[in-house]
Parts: structure tokens; C-alpha cells; sequence
């Protein structure tokens, strides 16, 4: 098994059927250009793993992608943990692309994180971000996405599923406003609580990392900043990914039906 700070930096390495079902969509959709290149199954899964090991032959057979047996031993020397489920795999690399105005949804949800520290929590964060039904992230170009293998098995497959842009914050808020976009940033200074905020979309969402949290430039080019209050006093911070879930769930609670409006 790998040390961490070595699966980290091997961006290419993926692990488990979740994560390879939404590379596979992602590349079936259009979500992004990143190709499966190679899949190794553990071969003493095989009998009790027939069918999703026939489900991988057949997308290799369709996408011209390899697929090879392999021992235990060769599989659990890749992986990270014990949750690879007898399956690892090789991708290209994901181009990320500049933010632009014609990728911006003209009635959309879209949540720029930028300076979190850990590639779990910016996974966590994600897949909170999508299951809430953001229509794509926005990102620094200096990003987790480089540990791609990480940010995908702790999102369960949502950062290849999502859409992901890459934008400086303060160009970003720019194009979101030009747009017709409200743009909201998470803070403290000269914030209102995000339960009395209105967070109805199109709406652009900044997060940042607990220990730097936003630049006061792109803070200063929001149109609101939003606290999350406590229901005790506590003087301590949530994770950027905790914030961006509550977050993001409040916003999808503020615009229940309103798309079928």
C-alpha cells in the first residue's frame, strides 16, 4: 500500500467502481476530455465480481481502453486504502478549462472554492456541492484536482461528474456579474447570516479555506457576504467543506421548485 503523500501526486492512479462509472460518464457526457487508459481487476474477485467485471471488459471493448487481471498483492500496492473493491486504473490528465462567458448557464449555481488545504476536504466539499445541484465549480489555477485520484474517491465521484472551470476570483466574479449574476462570498466582516440572505439563483458562491479564507479583493467585489451562524457559542471555525455544504444545501433549499416555476 502507498503512502499518501505518493498517491497524492500520482493524479493519474483512480480506485474503485464508483470512481471508474464517473470517469466513464464524464467522458461519455462531454464533462470532461479525461480518457481511462488502463484498468487492473484483483483476479480472486473474479466469480464473486462477474458482472461488474463484465460491465468493465465490455467499456474497455467500447472506449479502447486495456483491462488486465492482476493479483491481490500488485492491486492493494497501488491503492491508497482497503476500499478499491479489487479495481484501479490509469487516466489521462483532465484539461480544466478557463472560465468564459459562454459557460456560464444563464440561470444557474455555481461555487468557486479556492485555498483549501487538504485534497479530502476538497473532495468532501464537492461532492456536497454537486449532490446540492450546483451546475459546476470554479477553481484557482493552484488546485487539488492535480491529486485527482483523492479529490474523486472522497467526492464518490462527483469532482469528475461536475463541471470545473478555472478563474483568478475577482475575474470570476466580473464574468458571473456581467452575466446577471448575484455573487455572495462566505465571511465574516460585515456579513448577514445566510439564513436571512437571499440566495436565489443565478447565484455565484464563493468559499474559501478556513485558515486564509477570501481575498479582500474579491470580497470586496461580491455583492453580499454570508456568515453561518452557530447554535452555541463555539470560537471555532467549520471546514471550508462543512461551510460549503451547509452552504450549498441553502441555497438549494431557497430555490425549491423554482426552476419548474
Amino acid at each position: 500500500m502507498k503512502k499518501e503523500i505518493e498517491r497524492q501526486n500520482e493524479s493519474a492512479l483512480f480506485e474503485g467502481m464508483t470512481s471508474l462509472r464517473a470517469v466513464l460518464f464524464a467522458m461519455e457526457s462531454g464533462v470532461s476530455d479525461r480518457l481511462v487508459k488502463r484498468v487492473m481487476l484483483d483476479r480472486s474477485r473474479a466469480a464473486k465480481k462477474a458482472s461488474e467485471y463484465a460491465f468493465v471488459r465490455a467499456m474497455g471493448e467500447k472506449h479502447s481502453f486495456e483491462v488486465a487481471e492482476a493479483d491481490e498483492s500488485e492491486i492493494d500496492a497501488l491503492a491508497v486504502g482497503t476500499s478499491h473493491g479489487g479495481v484501479v486504473f490509469e487516466c489521462s490528465e483532465r484539461t480544466l478549462a478557463p472560465l468564459t462567458a459562454d459557460a456560464i448557464a444563464p440561470h444557474g449555481f455555481y461555487v468557486m472554492l479556492e485555498g483549501i488545504e487538504d485534497p479530502y476536504n476538497f473532495g468532501y466539499a464537492i461532492r456536497s456541492i454537486y449532490a446540492a445541484g450546483a451546475d459546476g465549480i470554479v477553481l484557482s489555477p493552484r488546485n487539488w484536482l492535480t491529486a485527482a485520484g483523492v479529490v474523486c474517491r472522497s467526492s464518490a465521484g462527483a469532482s469528475e461528474r461536475m463541471p470545473a472551470f478555472v478563474s483568478d476570483g475577482c475575474e470570476a466574479v466580473d464574468l458571473f456579474h456581467a452575466a446577471g449574476y448575484k455573487c455572495v462570498a462566505a465571511g465574516i466582516r460585515d456579513s448577514v447570516s445566510a439564513f436571512d440572505a437571499e440566495l436565489r439563483k443565478p447565484l455565484f458562491l464563493a468559499v474559501g479555506g478556513e485558515k486564509r479564507g477570501l481575498s479582500a479583493a474579491l470580497l470586496a467585489k461580491c455583492d453580499e457576504i454570508v456568515r453561518l451562524d452557530y447554535g452555541r457559542e463555539f470560537p471555532g471555525s467549520l471546514s471550508a467543506a462543512s461551510a460549503a455544504s451547509i452552504l450549498a444545501y441553502e441555497v438549494l433549499r431557497q430555490n425549491r421548485g423554482m426552476d419548474n416555476a
